[in-house]
């Protein structure tokens, strides 16, 4: 079958993305790459790159664009799987560490450019874990908070969560069940003392 001129388009456009991901490493950040180096590992010529992309900023949006749907995949499936059982904690942590571990070119553009050189992509990673804060901001609500103690937690949750996201992908396997324990335990101390508060300050309005 012929393929037609916008799906060449797009193949082409998805294997200036995929390149871009593929340099990716603990040492070599997105802001490090240069064009030239995206398009040879595309196999296109380097004025090609401009029949997709206005510059490397648009380029890095995109990446952006895509951490942030990886990061709402998480999302749903952690959910999924609390339906079926386990704490709700060790649910969302195994499974972040999971994502992270299987997509780890992905997050790093999450976890570098979110204090990257870039005011544009630092904008972009704020906005994206911002709807990660929010989503868990309404499963927080809805197990008897009210919304300034949920996004507060939320928000302490998340930093937790990252942190130890950033860290797994650095770190060696035989020591990641070690973090994603201790990210755990710090999520609990969150929510425990985030309850203690709750009861704290229903007993003095009673």
């Amino acid at each position: 079958m012929q393929t037609s001129r916008s799906q060449q388009k797009e193949r082409t456009r998805r294997a200036i993305i995929d390149a871009t991901i593929a340099q990716l490493s603990e040492s070599k950040s997105f802001a490090s790459l240069s064009l030239r180096e995206v398009a040879r590992e595309a196999g296109i010529a380097p004025t090609s790159f401009y029949r997709h992309f206005k510059d490397m900023e648009e380029l890095g949006l995109t990446l952006v664009d895509e951490s942030g749907l990886a990061l709402r995949q998480v999302m749903r499936k952690a959910r999924q799987r609390m339906k079926k059982k386990g704490s709700v904690i060790a649910t969302s942590v195994k499974t972040f560490m999971e994502f992270t571990q299987a997509n780890p070119n992905i997050f790093r553009i999450l976890f570098h450019e979110r204090s990257g050189t870039t005011q544009a992509l630092r904008v972009a990673v704020a906005r994206e874990i911002q709807f990660f804060v929010v989503e868990l901001t309404d499963y927080i609500k809805n197990v008897g908070f009210d919304q300034a103690s949920a996004f507060a937690q939320a928000e302490a949750m998340v930093a937790v969560i990252f942190n130890a996201g950033a860290e797994s992908i650095a770190t060696k396997p035989a020591e990641r069940k070690s973090l994603e324990e201790r990210a755990i335990q710090q999520l609990r101390f969150i929510a425990a003392g985030a309850l203690s508060i709750s009861k704290e300050q229903s007993s003095q309005q009673s």
